[in-house]
């Protein structure tokens, strides 16, 4: 299922280039994405932010954000996903941020919570999830959701 799900994106972007911006999924996106053969011709890479320091540094997500809405949030998914495309330069980019467990977060969402940004030239947007199972099967949905996520929107 994954192996296709990733040829469907790789197929629907070719022309357009994908970075992504993963927290929770640890460069899950980008494994099933680079596991297409031809994939260079769309994905030009990610950066995995696991921590707020790299989520400000590296994809300039405002600190004043992280710290009034926490890093499990829509706002902070959809700066994500726009700091990846701005700082990788692609057409489009897909952004994980949440909470595969053991425990939750200081802003009371649980374990399987979960905000997939997305971000191309027309617009930012994020969905919210609460996926359910021990960590690596909320990762493995995480990953699955922001797959869907891009081919709902190309």
């Amino acid at each position: 299922m994954m192996m296709k799900l990733s040829c469907d994106v790789i197929t629907a972007l070719r022309g357009r280039t994908l970075a992504t911006a993963e927290s929770c999924t640890g460069g899950g996106i980008g494994s099933a994405l680079t596991a297409v053969p031809g994939s260079s011709a769309v994905y030009v890479g990610g950066i995995i932010s696991y921590t707020n320091d790299v989520k400000i540094s590296q994809l300039g997500v405002d600190a004043e954000l992280l710290n009034r809405v926490g890093a499990v949030s829509s706002e902070v998914a959809e700066a994500m996903a726009c700091g990846a495309r701005r700082v990788l330069g692609s057409d489009i980019a897909v952004s994980v941020t949440g909470l595969a467990g053991p425990g939750g977060d200081a802003f009371g969402n649980p374990v399987g919570t979960v905000f997939i940004g997305y971000s191309d030239h027309n617009c930012c947007l994020s969905k919210h999830f609460v996926f359910t199972g021990e960590r690596e099967a909320v990762r493995k949905q995480a990953t699955i959701a922001a797959l869907n996520l891009i081919l709902e929107h190309n």
